[in-house]
């Protein structure tokens, strides 16, 4: 059994949850604050760009991509949630099911590099695009690998020793929450995205795809809550929290991870059906619109001699 230095158990252990101490733990002070806010000031600046040519950007993209998209990281690592991620399995999950998959989501449907293509000038725009059709970029986006990548991510965090090292130390805790939105991205970015991106599967694939996450969760949930022993060891016992039972709370933490990912899978594979519909009804008029002009052409020529 792995002990924990009481030192550090006690400077882990924050005063009960309430929804008031979301707002009064909110810190500002860390790396992902200071590059959500660059993120933000990019985009907003390209959006900027495009207006001041006369070109026009959709809203419903820089909403998506400023509120779920990096305000959903924002609410969950540096609002006052961050002091209970160490403390409650729970608010783990929370921070899991957001940093890995609502947020991501939005932040693909942000269209970001298309916004950058747009504006970038000729230099760093090649730049961009020999990134985006790299051998690395093609594997790592390829939707098997993808998938792959992010089903066993949680499997080989939460059933090994890893998830108590993240415990244990901060820098390595923060680590986890990068990972989580790049594995997300990885994810969600060719099946959901607006960008441009090398050997994008078809809709039928990718909706398939997406069905074939919601089994994944619902395992990964179950077996959570029906789990005989508590995930970190003895650190969670070890905070000594009166106002929570660590196992109850691994309880709650397993259906999180399950309703959560079932919802969310569902809700996307919805939205996936709705870009199936648009794009089928944009070739549909791609299609009348040739066979029009191929008709004119056949009036302007005239009848055929005889």
């Amino acid at each position: 059994m792995l002990h924990v230095d009481p030192i550090l158990a006690a400077t882990s252990a924050p005063p009960p949850f309430t929804v008031g101490r979301v707002l009064t733990e909110t810190r500002l002070d860390s790396w992902l604050a200071l590059g959500l806010v660059l993120a933000a000031g990019l985009y907003l600046y390209g959006v900027h760009r495009l207006r001041v040519r006369g070109d026009r950007w959709p809203v419903a993209r820089t909403v998506f991509f400023l509120g779920p998209g990096l305000g959903g990281i924002a609410l969950v690592t540096i609002s006052g949630l961050h002091a209970y991620d160490t403390a409650l399995l729970s608010v783990h999950m929370i921070q899991h099911m957001v940093l890995s998959m609502v947020a991501p989501i939005f932040l693909a449907l942000g269209a970001p590099m298309t916004l950058a293509l747009r504006t970038l000038p000729v230099g760093p725009r090649k730049r961009l695009l020999a990134i985006v059709h790299s051998r690395v970029a093609r594997v790592y986006s390829f939707p098997l690998v993808a998938f792959a990548i992010f089903v066993v991510n949680p499997f080989a965090l939460y059933f090994s020793d890893l998830y108590r090292f993240t415990l244990e130390h901060a820098w390595a805790h923060e680590l986890v929450h990068a990972h989580f939105i790049l594995t997300g991205c990885v994810f969600f970015w060719p099946l959901l995205g607006l960008d441009p991106l090398p050997g994008r599967w078809p809709y039928p694939a990718r909706a398939l795809l997406m069905l074939l996450s919601v089994p994944f969760h619902t395992v990964l949930g179950l077996t959570i809550m029906q789990s005989s022993t508590l995930f970190g060891g003895d650190w969670y016992p070890s905070l000594n929290l009166s106002w929570s039972d660590p196992w109850d709370d691994q309880v709650v933490a397993g259906g999180i991870l399950w309703a959560g990912g079932e919802f969310v899978s569902v809700t996307m594979l919805a939205v996936l059906v709705v870009q199936w519909v648009k794009q089928s009804e944009r070739e549909a008029r791609r299609v009348d619109r040739e066979l029009d002009r191929q008709e004119a052409r056949e009036r302007a020529a005239g009848p055929a001699p005889v």
